[in-house]
């Protein structure tokens, strides 16, 4: 589980990157003190590592930059997060671009590429390699935020009450999907519900819908889905790959020495990294222990994912909306996936 993953180990994973992206504060640099509203719940596995975020600033500050965490909720309701960390509200919010999405297009391909990329590496690469981190920057300038960086990582699966062996079993078939998701999974047939996650569980329970996205396997099975769903449908397609982000206040963030700019980037990488290595021990336990309730996993071909990746990428472009860097950030992705295979 995540929480068997130390913090003194998750610093030990990028001792490098230490070095390479963050430079010491200096005598001149003066105290800070922002908050910051994340996007998990308390007592959640999530949150303790955005309090490894925190402290890390802190550290590589020399205890000068503090940042108080709250909760999601704590400050705001989560919905309204973006408008009160634009307006100044609170300095620092976690977040999962795909909500914005109905006023900033761009923000559809900077959460998730239902279909997209199969690896969490591969999207991290595309933040930090093919120019993801500027473009997601530029996005999000004129709302007058500031984006840092990611926290990338791997599947969330598919819940079911019902068999499903193929991506067309699903056609006709009611699901739980947000943001992007309900666009490629509407496309492919599927009467789309967005439900909230808190009533997953209960939708499922009472028939509403046949299957859902909820949340990663250890959080799934501290909900109890396997009580309700009797399949885990694998690989997760819908979200094959995750971005959440750290957004700043604009002006806020620009008000930061150049040393305080660098211990955000670089703790936001650190937990990024440290989180998808417990992930993937979390999940291996996590998938074994919904085996011992009676769950049955079943896996999706490859075949078969990659012929729906097709029609998937005609939903990609209707989300872009025709907007310039929309189709600028899908461009590039697209460019990434043809090198490395994905698409033809």
């Amino acid at each position: 589980m995540f929480r068997t993953i130390a913090r003194r180990g998750m610093l030990a994973l990028s001792a490098g990157a230490v070095i390479v992206f963050a430079a010491p504060a200096t005598a001149q640099d003066e105290a800070v003190s922002w908050r910051m509203q994340a996007l998990w719940d308390g007592g959640t596995t999530p949150l303790e590592y955005e309090q490894i975020f925190v402290d890390r600033v802190k550290e590589l500050t020399g205890g000068k930059f503090t940042i108080q965490l709250f909760s999601a909720g704590q400050i705001v309701p989560p919905a309204q997060a973006f408008d009160a960390v634009r307006g100044g509200a609170f300095e620092l919010m976690k977040t999962f671009d795909g909500y914005e999405a109905g006023k900033i297009p761009a923000l559809a391909f900077t959460s998730t590429i239902p279909f997209g990329f199969t690896e969490s590496q591969q999207y991290a690469d595309w933040f930090y390699e093919h120019g993801g981190l500027e473009m997601a920057q530029e996005a999000y300038a004129p709302a007058g935020l500031q984006y840092i960086a990611p926290t990338v990582y791997d599947q969330e699966p598919i819940h079911s009450t019902v068999r499903i062996e193929t991506i067309q079993d699903m056609a006709g078939k009611k699901g739980r999907f947000v943001g992007l998701a309900s666009n490629v999974m509407s496309a492919l047939d599927v009467a789309v519900s967005p439900l909230p996650t808190s009533e997953v569980y209960s939708a499922l329970d009472k028939g509403l819908v046949d299957f859902a996205d909820r949340g990663d396997l250890q959080a799934n099975l501290d909900a109890g889905l396997g009580e309700v769903a009797p399949y885990i449908v694998l690989p997760g397609v819908h979200q094959p790959t995750t971005a959440t982000s750290y957004v700043a206040n604009k002006a806020a963030y620009d008000r930061l020495p150049d040393t305080y700019k660098e211990a955000l980037a670089t703790a936001a990488r650190e937990v990024s990294e440290a989180y998808q290595e417990a992930k993937t021990k979390s999940d291996a336990e996590a998938l074994e222990a919904f085996r011992e309730q009676g769950v049955e996993i079943v896996e999706l071909s490859d075949d078969d994912v990659k012929q729906a990746r097709a029609r998937a990428a005609e939903a990609w472009r209707e989300a872009t909306k025709d907007d310039e860097l929309a189709t600028r950030i899908l461009d590039s992705q697209i460019a990434q996936m043809r090198e490395i295979g994905l698409i033809e």
